[in-house]
């Protein structure tokens, strides 16, 4: 059974670009290796630009098998040198009963 996770990226300052860059390749990465599903993922942006994703890893073991696959890593430190990782109760839309967020398209 598929998991699905709610990520929030905030870009370090004048790396906006770069994550983008590392969005796009993000969900490419993880299917070329077996590890999400081909559902549809949906990006979004909060008010104070961060990016929060929405995408389905095929499994629990499948998050665990990307801790130690290299291309994941590989990609893990670009995301660490573009942004820092947000919980989503730090963006104020998650303090409405209906978050809204803007559309994204990369």
């Amino acid at each position: 059974m598929g998991v699905f996770v709610i990520a929030a990226y905030r870009p370090k300052m004048g790396k906006e670009r770069l994550l983008r860059d590392v969005l796009k390749d993000h969900l490419p990465i993880l299917r070329k290796e077996r590890l999400v599903t081909d559902r549809p993922p949906y990006l979004m942006r909060a008010a104070d630009g961060t990016f929060v994703e929405v995408f389905e890893w095929k499994s629990a073991a499948a998050i665990e098998a990307a801790h130690g696959n290299s291309s994941v890593q590989s990609m893990w430190a670009r995301f660490e040198e573009a942004c820092t990782y947000e919980p989503l109760l730090n963006l104020k839309e998650t303090k409405d009963m209906f978050a809204h967020f803007e559309a994204v398209d990369l």
